[in-house]
């Protein structure tokens, strides 16, 4: 298990434009040879905007993009027609594919942070594809097919325990609170990388709420 903690992103984004990133992966300006990616998780960013703040239309392809809002609403629009706003709760998925544009902004009122995910398809091209589910249960995972890949969300009280997946690699994000896994203490914004997970268990220190890769 190697646990990455929260200072150790690498930080990003335009403070003066209302955009603060912190990234878990090399990324952009951040290369890093020796952290390219585990299993099939290419990206996971942490994102902040400012109301107004956001991303303009920029291109993606060959890259599947799952994104959870923690805070705020995420407005979404894409160059096959979609457009929606995401909230706490929903899984948004942009299947790049072949490739595709969107736009990413914060239109609400107020703050708004969310993690991006970007995963490797398992063979490239095709067709984008976009979805979101809303209001997704602890109890029901959301496949990504195309990266060999499942998420699980976790919510836990102080002192409640959820199993981690049995996998080949295992990634678990703490989007807020504390957990203990595995003897280790981990806090917002820390990530564990679990190669070969068997029998593990994380325990809420705090409430907590989780994002768990399951990859084989």
């Amino acid at each position: 298990m190697d646990i990455r903690r929260a200072e150790e992103r690498y930080q990003g984004g335009d403070p003066a434009a209302g955009i603060e990133s912190r990234h878990a992966f090399s990324f952009g300006p951040h290369y890093d040879p020796d952290n390219l990616r585990f299993g099939a998780v290419i990206a996971c960013n942490e994102e902040h905007l400012a109301p107004g703040a956001g991303f303009d239309e920029h291109p993606h392809s060959h890259t599947e993009i799952v994104t959870w809002v923690v805070e705020g609403e995420l407005t979404h629009r894409d160059s096959t027609g979609h457009e929606s706003v995401v909230r706490h709760g929903d899984v948004q998925r942009l299947s790049s594919a072949g490739g595709v544009r969107h736009v990413e902004r914060n239109d609400g009122p107020g703050p708004l942070t969310f993690v991006q995910m970007w995963l490797a398809p398992l063979r490239p091209g095709g067709d984008p594809y976009y979805e979101v589910v809303h209001g997704i249960a602890d109890s029901t995972p959301y496949a990504v097919p195309e990266a060999g890949a499942m998420l699980h969300v976790r919510r836990l009280g102080a002192g409640e325990r959820t199993a981690v997946p049995d996998a080949a690699f295992a990634y678990v994000h703490v989007v807020h609170g504390e957990v203990r896994l595995d003897g280790e203490t981990l806090g917002a914004g820390d990530a564990a990388r679990i190669t070969d997970a068997k029998a593990l268990e994380a325990e809420g220190v705090t409430e907590a709420e989780l994002l768990v890769w399951e990859m084989n």
